[in-house]
């Protein structure tokens, strides 16, 4: 019997009689398509089948064909686009050289057998061998946060031009000054983690990760190595929460993988970067803000999740009692002024701003921003981030924006006496100004503008209302459970309501086990009547201005998280948590 063989990972493929066994290629959409097409004779496409199977390879059949040369790369590709629909790329559809993305490695195109070119505004274009590859499409989707559009590709043009294009990045590094052998370990350490970075295990690790956080609510994701262990840990409600401890081995990956998509420079592992990416994920827009430091064990990582998608900017969604909620808006009607919210870092002031904003934006009114960072692009409102490392801070933006002809303009923060000086200036010469503070309660905010050197007279010219906030956890609705607090506890609610009915948290796998299910800010307003304004004017300290909005019926943090106690929103725990009882 004449016979003929061929070799791949050592092993011999045997042209034996094939109707003794049973066909297998039919497992196979490529091999059917080959084999329907005239491309493939069936004994061939069997014996390919057979070897995979019998070496347990993870090479596609559609590789072992090729090795074997029983098709050739047109044929694999014209298989393909028949299988998947995927339209065939010719020459012509490759861009120029100069498109191709640099934020994948050499050995994660090689493997996958794919260009990148990321050149459109709404999509990137991916030219792969195998278009049927949804790990590789996500995994696109992932690094870049646009869509994929996809065409079939000719494995021998597709490494042709991943070879052009690192030939070139070679001759480009070549040619740079201080080639010394220094230079070049740095260089080649970089390139192994870029590559170590675009592998396949680093990559689903960073996809499941944010994932998770998407999955959980979390509003920040850390990242921290330590001597033994890499800890990620997911901020919920306010708390963190440990979950997976992978190798510490993955750190340096897993850190370079994020800092490629936030266009970070992986070689500086010296000095704190911060950097932006956006994705999508389960079909929703995801912005991520990225932070690192180097602490002892390596970088440190924090990622803010900011979905706009899911943005709520109505202020009884977000706490506001009805009764503080119209008054609000009726200070936010006011052609000038200004509005300050004040509280801790993470106590909702953004959100606050945002739903002001929201509550402001009309056709007829101009509404300007400066902040540091732009956390949610709101249409119809001019936005404008501060760069400090180009001289673009608060006081230079603020100083241009005013011959902008504004109507309203927001500041992401008042941090000094001359930001405060140019926003009370603002309020003077008839624009509403929306700003915050870092100060503990509403009367503490009128004393750091006095502290900051802005005259007494001109503060109870210029500001209309400040609005001081925290963030509580809500109760789970699907668990909580009513409970009868004893007598002393109940008499803290004697002014609000007589007998409520309490809940306490339990935990289900609704909320995580922890009882809790989102958050809502409680809030304490005060407004600068005629008494407050004279008080000021008088020099007093903020526990006159706090006992004079009390006896005008303002209410405090506290008060306004027991009146959401009483109603089974949240817990008293959760209100001392947050607040001073007095």
């Amino acid at each position: 019997m004449n016979t003929t063989s061929r070799s791949i990972n050592n092993e011999t493929l045997s042209a034996d009689d094939p109707d003794q066994l049973e066909p297998v290629y039919t497992n196979q959409p490529i091999c059917v398509a080959l084999v329907a097409s005239g491309r493939l004779g069936m004994a061939d496409a069997d014996r390919a089948v057979r070897l995979k199977e019998s070496q347990q390879s993870d090479e596609s059949i559609g590789n072992i064909l090729l090795q074997l040369g029983l098709i050739s790369d047109r044929d694999l590709a014209q298989a393909l686009v028949e299988i998947c629909g995927v339209p065939l790329a010719e020459r012509k559809d490759y861009p120029e050289l100069a498109h191709l993305s640099d934020n994948i490695s050499a050995n994660f195109l090689k493997q996958h057998r794919l260009v990148v070119f990321d050149d459109q505004e709404e999509h990137i274009l991916a030219i792969m061998v195998d278009p049927s590859d949804r790990f590789v499409v996500e995994a696109l989707e992932l690094i870049s946060g646009k869509s994929v559009k996809l065409l079939t590709g000719i494995a021998s043009e597709i490494d042709e031009t991943i070879q052009e294009h690192f030939n070139e990045l070679q001759k480009s590094s070549s040619a740079e000054e201080g080639d010394g052998l220094e230079h070049q370990l740095l260089l080649d350490d970089v390139e192994q983690l870029k590559e170590l970075a675009s592998e396949a295990p680093v990559i689903k690790m960073v996809n499941q990760i944010i994932q998770r956080a998407v999955s959980s609510k979390a509003s920040d994701i850390h990242i921290e190595p330590f001597e033994q262990v890499l800890k990620i840990r997911y901020r919920v409600d306010g708390l963190l929460r440990e979950t997976e401890h992978p190798s510490i081995n993955m750190a340096p990956a897993l850190i370079s993988r994020i800092k490629i998509m936030a266009h970070l420079n992986i070689a500086e592992r010296r000095l704190p970067q911060d950097g932006r990416f956006k994705i999508r994920v389960h079909g929703a827009t995801l912005d991520l803000r990225v932070s690192t430091v180097p602490t002892l064990h390596g970088e440190s990582m924090v990622l803010r999740l900011l979905q706009r998608d899911e943005l709520n900017l109505d202020f009884a969604s977000l706490g506001f009692e009805s009764a503080t909620e119209q008054r609000l808006l009726e200070i936010l009607d006011r052609p000038h002024g200004i509005v300050v919210v004040t509280g801790p870092t993470g106590s909702g002031k953004t959100t606050t701003l945002y739903a002001a904003l929201n509550y402001l934006n009309r056709p007829e009114r101009k509404i300007l921003t400066v902040e540091d960072p732009v956390e949610y692009n709101i249409e119809g409102v001019n936005q404008i981030q501060v760069k400090s490392s180009i001289g673009l801070g608060f006081s230079e933006a603020l100083r241009s924006i005013v011959r902008q002809d504004p109507d309203v303009i927001m500041i992401g923060e008042i941090r000094d006496q001359e930001t405060a000086k140019i926003a009370v200036q603002s309020a003077l010469t008839g624009h509403l100004v929306l700003s915050s503070l870092h100060t503990n309660d509403a009367a503490g905010s009128i004393t750091r503008f006095l502290d900051m050197g802005i005259e007494a007279f001109l503060l109870t010219s210029t500001v209309n209302a400040v609005v001081a906030q925290r963030l509580v956890r809500n109760l789970c609705p699907h668990c909580k459970q009513s409970y009868t607090p004893p007598a002393e506890l109940l008499a803290r609610f004697s002014a609000i309501q007589e007998s409520p009915t309490l809940y306490k948290a339990v935990g289900c796998d609704q909320c995580d086990g922890s009882g809790y299910r989102g958050r809502s800010a409680i809030i304490e307003m005060i407004e600068l009547s005629e008494a407050m304004q004279s008080l000021i004017l008088q020099g007093k300290d903020k526990h006159a201005l706090a006992a004079c909005a009390k006896q005008e019926g303002a209410k405090s943090m506290y008060e306004d998280g027991l009146h959401k106690v009483a109603r089974g929103i949240t817990t008293l725990e959760e209100v001392l948590r947050v607040t001073q009882e007095n």
